[in-house]
């Protein structure tokens, strides 16, 4: 009966790098505590829920992204997806702090303080719906556990639950959390960091339109049937999506209207050069950025993770492994220009004649993002060491004095979960999916002030018809390039059912073309040389691209040679440990 424990692990008491940390320490001894003793206060609801912070997502080079058709790496991160090599053996799946907070509400049942642990049973139901939607996006439908378990529990051999079902838990924890958790404003300083009510409503607003984009674009195609293969299908509603949409729009409102976030936009101050969107994201202390602006001046991040330089280190190689993260030409192109206007469709679109030409007149994100300053460079230096193997450099999360003020290791900047600028985005797609159109004062109250911090005209209806552009397509393009390396883009592919022909293409990076109209782009504007480009370096040699110019030559960087996914790719294969301790566990179809 050992080997069970493998599958639902007993939780125990945490404790995380929080605010409430010394009052925990003041107390009984760890060593002392039971049941008996325990879950008496609200302090020790409080003590026990701040373990459950461990859980939220946090800095790792495994949540940017690497390796989806937005970039590239040197590293194995994201590999198994990116590459469709997900192997059956290669997967596992934790359920001990869903344990933890069965654990946490089993006690609050039994509680008979006076004092209110309300806030407390909120934080544990927001984490167990965390981590269900954690596992729904891994694996699609998964084993419900809402009590806790012994190793005799017939839980314990059941088969899972379909994803209906599982999203439908989710919702009702995420309701249950709302009722419970505090307002943003209503959290004192020493606790910042902890859920409040509009984080809940803002990850339930995110498992809503991903749910309701999966049903619409991938459909049943990975459920199986439940006994062979797959979760089912049980508990599918086809009028589902339209109420999940409705309500993520209801939710997102609630977030936009009265939440009190506002984007980080610190452009107009002249020491910051419209480099909000890089500083943003290494944000610490005053010396994080040449405007002396700290983390409290930060009230775009919803959900985050809190690190501290004294406390919480990131204790990774933050800013020297950004260097070898590649934006992919994918990526590049996607940015429009500052007339709002993608490259293709703007008059302003410089094109590859020179190493700089193409980034100017562009989105300040694609310039952020990729060189940590404001304006487009006046020449790029093509040294593949420091810009990266794609001719790109990739800055986002490196930090403000690296070197001096900030070594490898010491980088702790809050990681953002959620930030007001995806509730924009979950907005204006979940109003478009559900009606099939946006109204321009819709645009300006979501997208269009992502636009403004970009420094880029309007997305308007006008414009779209004017240059025959789709809107979906445009509130998408605006969701990856905002939230690029955030975590994100697995999941949009997924939802939007173009994970196997978005991952099977080349990665590419810059234009290398020549002739008599074109000049390398590997010299300066004056025609000088930068760099050279070594052909040789790229085993993979250049392929022929759609560029904003027309067909074009560039390097790659990942071959579509060495992609092979298909779609069992949209779900990783249950485990195969959890199949042998389980044999009512049905592997997903393909696997």
């Amino acid at each position: 009966m050992k080997k069970r424990f493998n599958y639902i692990v007993f939780g125990m008491l945490s404790v995380g790098l929080y605010s409430c940390q010394k009052s925990f320490i003041d107390l009984t001894p760890p060593a002392q505590y039971t049941d008996a003793v325990y879950f008496k206060k609200a302090s020790d609801f409080k003590a026990y829920t701040t373990g459950l912070y461990s859980r939220l997502e946090g800095w790792s080079f495994a949540s940017m992204d690497n390796s989806s058709d937005l970039s590239a790496n040197s590293n194995t991160n994201g590999y198994d997806i990116g590459y469709g090599t997900i192997a059956t053996a290669s997967t596992n799946w934790d359920y001990s702090g869903i344990r933890s907070c069965n654990i946490l509400l089993t006690k609050a049942q039994e509680y008979t303080g006076s004092e209110n642990i309300d806030q407390f049973v909120g934080e544990a139901y927001f984490f167990r719906a965390y981590q269900y939607f954690g596992l729904l996006k891994r694996f699609g439908g998964v084993p419900l556990v809402l009590t806790v378990l012994d190793v005799n529990s017939p839980e314990l051999f059941g088969p899972r639950s379909s994803r209906y079902q599982v999203v439908s838990q989710i919702l009702r924890d995420l309701d249950e959390s709302i009722n419970r958790l505090p307002i943003e404003q209503n959290i004192g300083n020493a606790d910042k960091g902890r859920v409040s009510r509009w984080a809940a409503k803002a990850l339930k607003a995110q498992v809503e339109l991903y749910e309701a984009t999966w049903e619409k674009y991938v459909g049943q195609k990975t459920d199986g049937n439940g006994t062979s293969e797959g979760a089912g299908t049980a508990g599918y509603d086809a009028a589902s999506a339209k109420r999940y949409l409705t309500d993520a729009i209801a939710q997102c409102e609630d977030v936009m209207i009265n939440g009190g976030y506002e984007l980080w936009n610190k452009n107009s101050d002249s020491k910051m050069a419209n480099a909000s969107l890089w500083y943003l994201f290494n944000l610490e202390d005053a010396g994080s950025n040449p405007g002396g602006y700290d983390k409290s001046t930060n009230k775009e991040f919803i959900l985050y993770n809190v690190y501290d330089y004294t406390l919480k280190q990131a204790r990774m190689n933050i800013t020297w492994t950004t260097g070898q993260l590649y934006p992919s030409r994918k990526f590049v192109d996607m940015a429009v220009c500052t007339d709002g206007l993608p490259p293709e469709k703007s008059p302003l679109f410089q094109g590859y004649h020179t190493a700089n030409s193409e980034f100017q007149g562009r989105d300040r994100r694609l310039i952020n993002y990729l060189f940590g300053s404001g304006t487009a460079p006046s020449s790029v230096t093509l040294d593949y060491g420091s810009l990266g193997f794609s001719g790109y450099a990739n800055s986002k999360y490196a930090v403000y004095g690296y070197g001096t003020r900030r070594l490898d290791n010491t980088e702790s900047a809050n990681w953002s979960i959620i930030r007001l600028a995806e509730v924009y985005l979950t907005y204006a797609e979940a109003l478009y999916e559900l009606n099939g159109s946006i109204t321009d004062a819709q645009l300006d109250a979501s997208i269009n002030k992502l636009r403004q911090r970009a420094g880029v005209a309007n997305l308007t209806n006008t414009l779209v018809t004017a240059n025959n552009l789709n809107m979906l397509n445009e509130i998408r393009r605006e969701r990856a390039v905002e939230l690029y390396r955030e975590g994100k883009r697995f999941d949009d592919l997924k939802r939007w059912g173009v994970l196997v022909e978005s991952l099977n293409a080349s990665r590419l990076g810059k234009v290398v073309g020549s002739g008599s109209n074109y000049t390398t782009p590997f010299k300066d504007a004056s025609g000088a040389a930068t760099a050279l480009y070594k052909p040789t370096t790229y085993i993979w040699g250049e392929e022929e691209s759609d560029t904003p110019e027309g067909k074009l030559s560039c390097v790659v960087i990942s071959s579509k040679q060495n992609h092979s996914l298909a779609t069992k790719h949209y779900l990783y294969p249950i485990p195969q440990a959890q199949i042998i301790l389980n044999k009512s566990l049905a592997q997903n179809p393909g696997y």
